[in-house]
């Protein structure tokens, strides 16, 4: 009996772990959606953050596009700020 609930909970957990892997796929690949009057003004709101970066906002990009931008403008940012290049 034991040994039956342990199989059944070793199932349980690979669904989940499946259906969330599903799930955050969905997610970093949605298209995305937004009018051009909000890509304007997310374009605007970033503009003291660069120019490159307030360009950045009409190119049509899914979110796990936009957190792999910013995961490498961390990485430049931390580059300049510790003197390595």
């Amino acid at each position: 009996m034991e040994n039956t609930n342990k199989a059944a909970g070793k199932w349980i957990g690979a669904a989940l772990v499946i259906i969330l892997g599903v799930m955050a796929y969905g997610v970093l690949t949605m298209p995305d959606n937004r009018s051009t009057g909000e890509r304007f003004s997310d374009a605007v709101s970033e503009l003291p953050n660069g120019v490159d970066k307030a360009a950045d906002e009409f190119k049509d990009r899914t979110p796990g596009q936009k957190v792999g931008d910013a995961v490498k403008h961390a990485g430049e940012s931390i580059k300049e700020n510790t003197g390595n290049k």
